[in-house]
């Protein structure tokens, strides 16, 4: 008989901690030694030890339960499908830092390119153990359900909902040196200077890449070329610098502090109403583009067939987190709203939601990726 992990954790839920391994089982071990919880330690017969067993294996559901219960046992891994810099890593490693006390030590991996694909298919085909985490959502999400041709994962089957962390709003800035106020004058500039103008966005098929075009074609057909990044840092980084004259990154408090500081001019948000950290960016549907409207989600998944007990662990963990006030002002503060009250069928709706609302842009513009 062998003492598999499932057995040893059902076992220790009864309050016996075994020191018996799985080759002593194979062996034919008579006897086994048992840790009581008081500490006392008493040698049962191979009668008790085999009654016990029969109850483990009739009772799966508590040897799963009990498995979740020593979660986590080591370090976890956060993968960020993006670079440093953009809102998924300003979500993320704050929630990382909030798990230390809730749940364990989270270790952040940035794995950029793609439109988050990348980062995303490696999390995907990770083990399913609660060890691999993907911080997803939106942007990935619709990418790769809506885009490519030749998907690196598939985003239903492959990933895991988990809970939603925060919802994320784009903006439309433009580099100083651009003479444009508004969204309309930025219309008009790019007529009277059509092919001269670039736009950068944080991926091919990303959502920054969708929203740039259809601003494009809600304008009118622009000829304003799109440059790929491989996240919206680079793609800030760009656009403070000159290299590009329009950047759709994603709202954070970078983007508002450089825009106060005059290094970038954010002409438009993509909110439904003005940030209550920026009240004087104007929405893009007050001026004129009421189709304009973008709201990125970002949230947990992880590798499809995680056991549902640990995924509800960190769910639970991860709402503790947002309740927390000062996390949740620090997200509104930065221009980003934290979602409440998240759990794994919230955020596999809320995700379904983006990729309905997704699809008929995508037909529309026939945007299509290998």
């Amino acid at each position: 008989m062998c003492l598999t992990a499932d057995l040893i954790s059902c076992l220790k839920l009864r309050g016996l901690h075994t020191s018996v391994d799985d080759h002593e089982c194979r062996a034919g071990v008579h006897r086994a030694t048992w840790r009581v919880h008081k500490g006392n330690v008493m040698k049962v017969s191979r009668r008790r030890f085999l009654h016990a067993v029969a109850g483990a294996v009739a009772l799966p559901a508590v040897s799963r339960t009990a498995y979740a219960q020593t979660y986590p046992t080591r370090t976890i891994r956060l993968v960020i499908p993006f670079p440093p810099g953009g809102a998924f890593d300003f979500v993320g490693r704050p929630w990382a830092d909030k798990m230390k006390a809730l749940l364990g030590t989270v270790v952040v991996e940035n794995v950029g390119g793609g439109g988050g694909s990348l980062g995303a298919a490696a999390a995907a085909r990770a083990q399913p153990d609660g060890y691999t985490l993907l911080l997803g959502g939106t942007l990935p999400h619709v990418n790769e359900a809506l885009v490519k041709r030749k998907p690196l994962y598939d985003p239903v089957k492959d990933l895991d909902p988990i809970a939603g962390i925060a919802a994320n709003f784009l903006c439309i800035a433009v580099h100083p040196a651009v003479p444009v106020q508004t969204l309309k004058e930025l219309v008009a500039y790019a007529q009277a200077n059509p092919g001269k103008l670039s736009y950068g966005h944080a991926g091919v098929g990303s959502i920054q890449h969708l929203a740039g075009e259809l601003f494009k074609s809600l304008a009118g057909t622009l000829e304003i070329a799109p440059v790929a990044y491989r996240g919206t840092g680079p793609q800030i980084t760009d656009l403070i610098g000159g290299h590009i004259q329009i950047g759709v990154p994603g709202v954070t408090g970078q983007v508002i502090e450089s825009h106060r500081s005059g290094k970038m001019r954010v002409l438009a948000v993509t909110s439904p109403a003005r940030l209550i950290a920026a009240p004087e960016l104007p929405t893009a549907a007050e001026q004129g583009f009421a189709g304009l409207v973008v709201v990125g989600s970002i949230g947990l998944l992880a590798p499809a067939g995680t056991p549902i007990d640990i995924i509800e662990q960190i769910a639970r963990a991860t709402r503790m987190a947002v309740a927390e006030p000062a996390y949740r002002q620090m997200l509104i503060d930065s221009g980003i709203e934290p979602t409440i009250d998240s759990n794994p069928e919230k955020f596999r709706q809320s995700l379904a939601d983006d990729v309905a609302l997704w699809r008929p842009v995508v037909n529309t513009l026939g945007l299509k990726i290998d």
